[in-house]
């Protein structure tokens, strides 16, 4: 069975697909929810990644607006894919990841590929990367993948920062 935050987020882009509705805030949410937290909303479809877009630090009253509003933008506004169809709903598989605070490191050896995300920034270019992808196993490779994102060039300055997140299926 899916978890709440997960088919909060699917009931969110099944409605939003198909009704052009923006779905309210379910009442009587557990006390995490109530919470203010960065979340990342991750679509794939048959293995390969269908959309993903997420907010770094919160930019919502609680993380389960957090999650209905990365949804809508995980499904139709990625600019890597098409808008999701109806036809493809039913295909869809949900992660949602809620971020803990992004906080300052020294060097890539205070960083693990597989626990914790990174963000790279340099000036006012930020690239981030969520923790524990497939194919992603070195810090070197989170970061190379970062500055790509960011635009940022082998000559700049970087500042490191590492996050956590729970991760729900």
């Amino acid at each position: 069975m899916e978890h709440f935050l997960v088919q909060l987020a699917r009931k969110t882009i099944e409605t939003y697909v198909k009704e052009g509705v923006i779905i309210a805030v379910p009442k009587d949410l557990p006390a995490e929810l109530k919470d203010r937290a960065g979340v990342f909303v991750s679509l794939h479809q048959n293995g390969a990644l269908r959309g993903c877009i997420g907010t770094f630090s919160p930019t919502a009253n609680t993380v389960a607006e957090e999650v209905i509003r990365n949804a809508i933008e995980s499904s139709t506004r990625d600019p890597r894919f098409p808008p999701v169809r109806e036809a493809e709903l039913k295909d869809l598989e949900i992660s949602v990841d809620v971020l803990t605070a992004p906080i300052p490191v020294k060097s890539k050896a205070e960083l693990d590929a597989k626990k914790y995300g990174v963000i790279v920034k340099s000036g006012t270019k930020r690239g981030l990367l969520l923790p524990d992808l497939p194919g992603v196993d070195t810090p070197e490779q989170q970061i190379e993948i970062c500055k790509e994102k960011a635009w940022i060039q082998d000559d700049e300055s970087l500042e490191l920062f590492r996050f956590e997140v729970k991760r729900y299926h």
